[in-house]
């Protein structure tokens, strides 16, 4: 079975665990076809010899897509609920005085920069589907750093995620310690640095960075509130999107409960950490009515 760009593959050799799309395809010296591979749903880049791979049949795509889906839709239920409870409890907390006003809300707003454009599509819909102002570019993770101030000048947003594809290599055989056994660490950790030149505050510009097994402890040192990953695992997708919701919906007044927000990412605390952080949202009044 031929495999071109554009497939969606497994690799036999790791029993079909993940399912990627080929990216593109190059010759070794030793003049065997190897495929560039893009995790489907998690920010993993990966190379592998195509004799190892095996082209995905359709009921195999539909159940993976099911599965994500249901994954992706019970955690925006998960937040709705949250947010409405917090809600309710804000409102039993106002004076008698104000209970008369309206209120509306403003999020934190987020500026995104992907390295993957169909991750930061991907993203930008779930923001539009929490309610979040999100700015997106696809910017490739070797140029996020030459990129990031310019884009921050411009946005002003209250978060950055800086995200793409990271890898370490040697299936984790490797040093984790150095940063030059990664794919993109440092280039998320020189973007970061950039960042922090523009706002140094972590509490006036909150900042998530990382994407599969990137260098957890190197990014958090350059000046990211958040990051992955932790134990070197692979991300989801939408992992710095549910991060952001968290942060963009705590009261400014509060600080952002750490093991709250990694719950709420789909990959849990082996995937994502972080540090205390404070809130990025506003209550404002009166509500203008709709005439």
């Amino acid at each position: 079975m031929d495999i071109q760009v554009g497939d969606l593959v497994v690799r036999k050799s790791h029993g079909g665990d993940i399912v990627f799309k080929v990216a593109d395809m190059f010759v070794d010296d030793a003049a065997q076809t190897h495929c560039v591979l893009k995790g489907l749903h998690l920010r993993l880049m990966a190379d592998s010899p195509i004799d190892d791979l095996q082209r995905i049949e359709a009921e195999h795509l539909r159940n993976e897509i099911v599965r994500m889906e249901s994954m992706h839709n019970d955690t925006l239920r998960r937040v709705m609920v949250r947010r409405s409870r917090e809600r309710e409890q804000a409102d039993l907390r106002r004076s008698e005085a104000t209970k008369k006003f309206s209120f509306f809300d403003l999020p934190g707003r987020v500026l995104h920069l992907d390295g993957d454009e169909e991750y930061l599509k991907m993203c930008l819909k779930t923001y539009s589907q929490l309610n979040i102002q999100a700015v997106g570019h696809w910017v490739e993770e070797t140029k996020q750093a030459d990129d990031v101030i310019d884009l921050l000048a411009e946005v002003r947003p209250d978060i950055l995620v800086l995200t793409g594809h990271d890898a370490l290599a040697g299936n984790g055989k490797k040093d984790i310690n150095d940063i030059n056994n990664y794919r993109n660490s440092k280039h998320f950790v020189a973007a970061v640095k950039k960042a922090r030149i523009f706002e140094p505050s972590r509490d006036d510009l909150v900042i998530f960075a990382g994407a599969c097994q990137s260098h957890f402890e190197a990014i958090l040192s350059s000046g990211a509130n958040f990051a992955s990953s932790p134990n070197r695992i692979f991300i989801h997708a939408y992992d710095p999107v549910f991060i952001a919701e968290k942060v963009a919906f705590t009261p400014i007044n509060k600080t952002v409960d750490v093991s709250d927000a990694i719950t709420a990412s789909v990959t849990g605390v082996d995937g994502v950490g972080g540090l205390e952080t404070r809130g990025k949202f506003r209550l404002g009044m009166p509500k203008t009515p709709i005439k």
